[in-house]
């Protein structure tokens, strides 16, 4: 593909995801000095949580999710279980190596390179809040980055419903094996609350939405008119959620610089090593690139509420394992920001169509 059709695919992402580092960053300080300055605003927000979701939260979640299922075709659901590989680089990657390198590149860092800076107690919870994110994988969000890497949006939604589908199973085991814990229990209520949040309204929404203006109004007024009302919505949405939950975290970024900086580390390696896995493995079996970007995504992104519910029932609210959950939501988006970069830069890589993918 030549770097112009590139460039044109690239386009339409507008003004706001053009300087979206500069974005990113006011809203990491706006969000902090709401906290700080206007201590109600996250006082009253707080007010608003159910199984540790932040109803807010959801529902700006929710305004970045729903143009992304306006766009799916439902007939082409059926179709992406059809073609298994993308599914595969997922499981595989979330399930099979994710947890474990997780551990290992944890324990690396906060037991043996900081440890002049760690107490070893201290360290261990950290070592389990960062297992607890990686044996739990994205829901919501990677809808949003596998909108900002023009995901294929129904596969997306099953890779999203199979990693589900296997956390219900899979996350106790694993998690008990790496810490040596047997009291781990899933918290379905946040699971199932996350579920019905993130996937089935805005699914419901979209499959509704589109079914009635392509009836009414026709498929082109739908994909040259409506859709494009939706262009910015989602990018507004991500940074108001940033705020939001900068707003909640400020405290904990200037009463604990040292350690979330020490944290966020082997977090942030962990992540781009997963993507590169799932994305290099994409990459070698030939995926389109509307498969592989989402597929990287999943397994580099997590599922932030789950963990820090579990982290909390675990260990405790101020516990060191629920810090580092929280530092894993700090880095989240930020990072994963970077690694839409890359998958956007890298697009040409990958052939343009799938063939039983």
């Amino acid at each position: 593909m030549s770097n112009k059709s590139i460039e044109q695919k690239g386009k339409g992402l507008g003004f706001f995801e053009t300087y979206l580092t500069v974005w990113v960053a006011a809203c990491i300080v706006i969000g902090v000095a709401i906290g700080q300055f206007l201590p109600i605003v996250p006082q009253v927000l707080n007010k608003f949580t159910y199984y540790e979701i932040s109803i807010p939260i959801a529902i700006l979640i929710w305004l970045m999710i729903y143009p992304m299922m306006l766009k799916i075709d439902f007939t082409s659901i059926v179709e992406a279980t059809r073609k298994p590989k993308g599914l595969i680089v997922t499981c595989v990657t979330n399930w099979l190596i994710k947890p474990f390198t997780m551990y290992a590149i944890a324990a690396f860092f906060l037991k043996v390179v900081f440890s002049s800076l760690i107490p070893e107690a201290l360290a261990n919870e950290y070592l389990a809040g960062a297992v607890i994110l990686g044996a739990a994988p994205c829901t919501a969000m990677v809808f949003v980055w596998g909108h900002l890497t023009k995901g294929d949006p129904a596969y997306t939604l099953v890779q999203v419903a199979v990693n589900d589908l296997i956390l219900l199973f899979a996350f106790t085991p694993i998690v008990a094996i790496l810490l040596g814990v047997t009291d781990v229990v899933v918290p379905y209520g946040t699971l199932f609350l996350s579920v019905i949040l993130f996937i089935v309204i805005p699914l419901a929404g979209g499959y509704l939405s589109r079914k009635y203006i392509v009836k009414n109004k026709g498929i082109e007024y739908f994909e040259n008119v409506f859709l494009k009302k939706f262009d910015n919505v989602t990018i507004i949405g991500l940074l108001l959620t940033l705020i939001i939950i900068f707003t909640f975290q400020g405290d904990v970024i200037l009463s604990n610089p040292l350690h979330i900086a020490l944290i966020a580390i082997p977090l942030t390696i962990q992540t781009f090593f997963i993507f590169i896995v799932a994305y290099g493995w994409a990459k070698a079996w030939k995926l389109p690139h509307s498969i592989a970007a989402p597929a990287g995504m999943i397994g580099a992104s997590n599922f932030f509420e789950l963990a820090v519910a579990v982290a909390i029932s675990l260990f405790g609210l101020n516990s060191g394992a629920t810090l580092a959950t929280v530092v894993g939501v700090l880095v989240e988006v930020p990072v994963m920001l970077a690694l839409v970069k890359i998958a956007n830069s890298t697009r040409h890589w990958f052939p343009e169509v799938s063939k039983g993918n």
